[in-house]
This record gives C-alpha cells, structure tokens and sequence, in this order.
C-alpha cells in the first residue's frame, strides 16, 4: 500500500476478536483514484504470492475498498470514509500497529 502513497496505514490483530479474519489492514487514499489504485496494487501483490481475493467490494465507488484475502482483509478507504465508519473503533480490541502516519 505505501507503494502507491497510501498513508495512515493500520494494522489489526483480530485473531482472538472474530473468525473472519486474522488481521485487517486499513489505509487511506487522498482520492477515489488513488484508491482504487490502492486496491489494484493489492490485488497484483497478492497475485504475485499466488493468493486470489475471496472477493472485492466497493472498487466502482471508490470510497471504500475491501479486498478479502482470506485471513487478511484489506480496506482502502477515502479519508472522509474512513472518519465517518471509524473501523479502528469497531475493532477497539484488537492490538494495532501503526506503520504509516503520513
């Protein structure tokens, strides 16, 4: 994700939270663009490690980007999205880990 400028990038443990998934990623894209563009690089990166997505929801929009990759679900989010669902909240739990805060 830091490949294509996204910034703010979160990382949850949500292992001992749900059974969907063991971790989420969430970063943010300054436009709907960069978002997808976000979610492109995703999805080739896993590609490269022969992981197809169980699914993605939300590229049209732009606003919202959640590539599920099975164990990890990745959200690329508008900022003013992000802000107005505050995912990190609704995983309050779940040990995080900051890696960009551009």
């Amino acid at each position: 994700m830091e490949d294509v400028k996204s910034d703010h990038i979160q990382l949850l443990d949500v292992r001992n939270l749900t059974s969907i998934a063991d971790y989420m990623i969430i970063g943010n894209g300054r436009s709907h663009r960069q978002v997808r563009a976000i979610a492109d690089r995703v999805v080739e990166a896993a590609a490269q490690l022969d992981l197809r997505p169980v699914g993605v929801e939300g590229y049209e929009g732009g606003e919202w980007v959640l590539i599920d990759l099975g164990d990890v679900i990745v959200h690329a989010m508008h900022p003013l999205t992000r802000a107005f669902y505050q995912i990190e909240k609704l995983w309050g739990d779940a040990p995080g880990q900051h890696t960009s805060t551009a």
